[in-house]
């Protein structure tokens, strides 16, 4: 079904930018489909499962790891995709599959069906639904940048607060069986059909400003002489009282030249290496530790929700403080976070470090998503997100496993949460040297913007 008529008579009739009707609809499978396979939901169904079926941690840990491996096949695949059809199919499409292996894990048996129904939805979760939401947000806007992330981030936090809470109630009353039921129908009633209804590639697309001045939602017809489109470089700026600073469109070749692609890669490699390896395991540990289960669940949603308070907190800074400052403050947060998790034993601390890391899993998610938009514009986007996506993946790929084994091998979690901290924290130095890329070469697409120091 074309459903292009009803999204253009609805960007003309709303008195609001359309923009935030695509970060709406993209905020549903964020909420809904994306918390189904994260590693924090996953968490609450560690102990039965294993207890279940008797498989090991490291086992269960791997099925979390190959899907990492497929995202990381699937990305930059899904990044061309975006950039050239936009995020609607895609989404909706992962969204099903989430669904569908969700019901499907509620009636295996084994451990092959297991990871034969966990790792494409986990490759969903990592790759296509990371793509498709935050690059169609970051195409609709360029001031409101930060907000607009930040708004989309804190309601995927919610969505992950709410998940392992309501996941372990399920579970306790319904077994772990119908939990993955009720997750797999949920997420295929909400994650496809608002997607394909209101989702749009780029303003330009249907003829309007990108995130027009003082909240409008002008077409660009309506005056010739503002148009901000991703055009070339005799592109006119609009008169304002503000600051610009110029977008320029780096394709994939010109990113792949830079420093700054390398420094951010790598980080993120660190970066997510923690926020995988200790929210899936944070349930767990706990439960070794003498937690009662039904409140052990509580670390994996503070641990959420920490990044809703966190997500404010950063989007607030990142027009006013340098993004590689805020990726380093983020990174120390996160590696405090993480080594007192280890060495905590009760709720008394556990709660209170499973915030603070939630705040700093909050800030490396939208600021990397931020500073990938601001350093490289918008035309190319999906495509240099779907190779660096990749460094994401092979972090929690290998955060996860990593700390499943050495449980096994040691049986706890002190030494892994511990290297994770230190590991974070190095790479929080490392990511100071990541200044905004150097002049485009001639010739390359340069678009006037509004906004604040993206870099120094």
């Amino acid at each position: 079904m074309n459903f292009t008529g009803l999204r253009a008579n609805l960007a003309r009739r709303l008195p609001f930018y359309y923009g935030w009707v695509i970060l709406a609809a993209a905020s549903v499978p964020s909420f809904g489909a994306r918390p189904v396979m994260a590693v924090a939901t996953l968490s609450v169904f560690v102990v039965p499962m294993t207890e279940a079926f008797g498989w090991s941690r490291g086992q269960f840990s791997g099925a979390v790891s190959l899907g990492a491996v497929l995202g990381l096949l699937v990305s930059p695949v899904a990044g061309r995709l975006i950039d050239r059809y936009g995020s609607a199919v895609l989404l909706s499409v992962s969204a099903g599959l989430v669904g569908v292996c969700a019901i499907g894990l509620s009636v295996m048996s084994h451990i092959a069906a297991f990871y034969a129904l966990y790792v494409p939805g986990r490759a969903a979760f990592s790759s296509p639904l990371e793509l498709g939401t935050s690059t169609a947000v970051s195409n609709w806007f360029l001031r409101r940048r930060p907000m607009a992330l930040a708004c989309m981030g804190i309601i995927q936090a919610v969505g992950l607060t709410i998940f392992p809470l309501i996941s372990q109630v399920l579970i306790n009353e319904w077994g772990w069986r119908t939990a993955w039921l009720s997750l797999g129908i949920f997420t295929l009633a909400t994650g496809i059909v608002p997607v394909l209804m209101l989702m749009v590639r780029r303003p330009e697309d249907m003829g309007l400003e990108p995130d027009p001045e003082k909240g409008g939602r002008r077409f660009r017809e309506d005056d010739e002489s503002e148009k901000s489109g991703a055009g070339g470089p005799d592109q006119g700026q609009r008169e304002s009282g503000s600051s610009y600073f110029t977008e320029h469109n780096y394709t994939v070749k010109q990113a792949l030249a830079t420093r700054a692609f390398w420094l951010l890669a790598t980080f993120s490699v660190f970066g997510f290496v923690v926020q995988a390896g200790v929210s899936l395991h944070q349930v767990p540990h706990y439960i070794g530790e003498g937690v009662p289960t039904h409140l052990a669940a509580l670390t994996a949603s503070t641990f959420a929700f920490g990044q809703v308070p966190g997500g404010l907190f950063w989007s607030t800074l990142a027009r006013l403080v340098p993004l590689r400052i805020l990726l380093c403050i983020a990174g120390m947060t996160m590696a405090v976070g993480a080594t007192g998790t280890g060495y905590s034993s009760t709720l008394a601390w556990g709660i209170p470090m499973g915030f603070l890391l939630g705040v700093g899993v909050g800030g490396i998610h939208l600021l990397l998503r931020l500073t990938w938009a601001d350093y490289y514009g918008r035309l190319y986007l999906g495509s240099i997100r779907g190779l660096t996506l990749p460094a994401q993946i092979a972090g929690q790929a290998s955060g996860t496993i990593f700390a499943g084994f050495m449980f096994d091998v040691t049986g706890n979690y002190e030494a892994p949460f511990t290297v994770f901290g230190i590991l974070v924290a190095l790479a929080a130095v490392m990511v100071l040297a990541a200044r905004p890329p150097g002049p485009l070469p001639e010739g390359s697409e340069i678009v006037p913007v509004m906004a604040g120091p993206a870099g120094d």
